[in-house]
């Protein structure tokens, strides 16, 4: 284990956090808000523990998945601890676990809250909260590696370790390069939605915010009904973006480099689209009357629909409403999520293609038992430690999501409330169900759930893995 390393990493990811705190204390200044104050301490606290760690180069700087997986979570944990500092500072948020939560939603991109008044919360501390979803979205430490000199084998193992999906791989020869591209792309996109929704007449600060929690498919609102206060023209924006930032970044690398065909033959994204628009058709019929005619009804379909597979959370509608068949569509969409290397969580399309073709494969073994088959898409061979990576993610998934529903169960909440709790953090989406809809928040459980709950969050966001690791205990040994 090279903890020096480690360490390392960990100072220059709370370094960055303090220069990243200073756009929120600066927008305290813009509208003197006393808030801005509680910036200030925790920005002056990060680069204190920042410079401290940082103070003396590691000589061995090669490390190992093991190391990436543990850099990954912890930078996460401590980003998330100190992110909250100004919530429980400035009076915000009063219960450091409350503040924790909110903070942990906001990196995950999550957008659970335990805020049941969050127009009453000062400038500085609405914007933190949803730049915390920018910042989440793509990941801190790919970030990190776009404007430090950090290039090599060894730093293919953060990204491997923060990136979601199956599998990850270079886009270009070089990882701080292909990190850069990334975020070119995650930036353009992000000032192309802000200036649209500036078209639309609505105000800079709503525009950057709900940007924001659109990117990084977070779903922070800034306002107490989310998004259903604003114009048709703005909801159709946010819809088209969420859904946009739900593709593989893959994609827009290959339409900017020209190549439009290997694009759209991506057999992710189609499928991903093909759910989505068959998702919304059955939706707008069985909620026709609801919400109005045709044309209104296939709009807030278009924006759940939208809002839930790529896991951002906002609603322009109380969802909870709705027919059983609609909300079972919704509660479906929670798990298959949107695609590997997108900005958004849940399990995963391509994961769940994988899965699909590895039992079609094993029921043709049976009819079959000499022929030989290989699981394809693209029409390049899925490799052996792709399935099996995808085959034990699920077992974890599946074993971490039972044993949260059945602690928090505790609580004496109903089933239904607590099955979509669990299901709206681990997939990072936000509102679930009863309790926990839209229309409603997380302060209903107990601190000890809502621990569980954080948990859920970080694992999700991580890909599980990297969280699990830091429990076992041979990685902590010294080889």
């Amino acid at each position: 284990m090279n903890t020096s390393m480690i360490s390392y990493t960990l100072g220059l990811v709370v370094k960055l956090e303090g220069v990243l705190l200073m756009l929120s204390a600066l927008v305290g200044l813009i509208y003197w808000e006393k808030a801005g104050w509680s910036f200030v301490i925790t920005i002056a606290l990060c680069l204190l523990i920042g410079f401290g760690l940082t103070r003396k180069k590691p000589e061995n700087k090669v490390f190992y998945v093991k190391e990436g997986f543990v850099i990954v979570a912890l930078s996460w944990i401590v980003l998330s601890l100190l992110g909250s500092l100004p919530f429980v500072i400035s009076g915000s948020i009063k219960n450091p676990i409350d503040a924790v939560f909110e903070t942990v939603s906001g990196f995950t991109t999550t957008g659970a809250s335990i805020l049941a008044d969050v127009e009453s919360l000062p400038r500085c501390i609405l914007f933190w909260r949803s730049f915390t979803h920018w910042i989440g979205g793509m990941g801190v430490l790919v970030f990190l590696l776009t404007i430090l000199p950090m290039d090599g084998g060894s730093y293919m193992n953060l990204m491997k370790a923060e990136s979601p999906g199956p599998s990850v791989s270079r886009l270009v020869p070089t990882v701080k390069s292909t990190a850069t591209i990334l975020y070119e792309i995650y930036i353009g996109m992000t000032i192309l939605q802000i200036i649209l929704l500036l078209l639309g007449k609505m105000p800079l600060f709503d525009a950057l915010t709900l940007s924001f929690g659109t990117a990084g498919t977070g779903g922070f609102g800034i306002k107490n009904d989310s998004i259903a206060g604003y114009s048709s023209y703005a909801q159709t924006v946010i819809t088209i973006f969420m859904i946009l930032f739900g593709v593989n970044f893959n994609v827009y690398f290959f339409l900017l480099m020209g190549k439009v065909k290997q694009a759209f033959q991506i057999e992710e994204l189609r499928w991903y689209l093909l759910i989505i628009v068959a998702s919304i058709a059955v939706i707008t019929v069985d909620i026709l009357g609801i919400h109005g005619g045709v044309r209104d009804s296939l709009h807030h379909a278009a924006f759940q629909v939208g809002s839930i597979i790529t896991t951002t959370g906002y609603s322009t509608v109380d969802f909870n409403v709705w027919p059983q068949l609609s909300r079972t569509i919704l509660v479906m969409l929670m798990f298959v999520g949107a695609c590997a290397g997108s900005t958004g969580g849940g399990i995963k399309v391509s994961r769940f293609i994988i899965l699909l073709k590895s039992m079609r494969k094993e029921l043709h073994q049976f009819l079959h038992p000499r022929s030989v088959q290989k699981i394809k898409m693209d029409g390049k061979m899925v490799e052996h430690e792709v399935v099996r990576m995808t085959n034990v993610f699920m077992v974890a998934y599946i074993l971490i999501f039972s044993f949260s529903v059945l602690l928090i169960a505790l609580d004496e909440k109903d089933l239904v409330t607590n099955f979509t709790a669990v299901a709206a953090t681990i997939n990072n989406i936000g509102p679930g169900l009863e309790l926990v809809g839209p229309a409603a928040n997380f302060s209903v459980f107990s601190n000890p759930a809502k621990i569980i709950l954080t948990f859920d969050m970080l694992a999700g966001r991580l890909e599980i893995f990297p969280i699990l690791l830091l429990f076992v205990r041979d990685t902590w040994k010294k080889f």
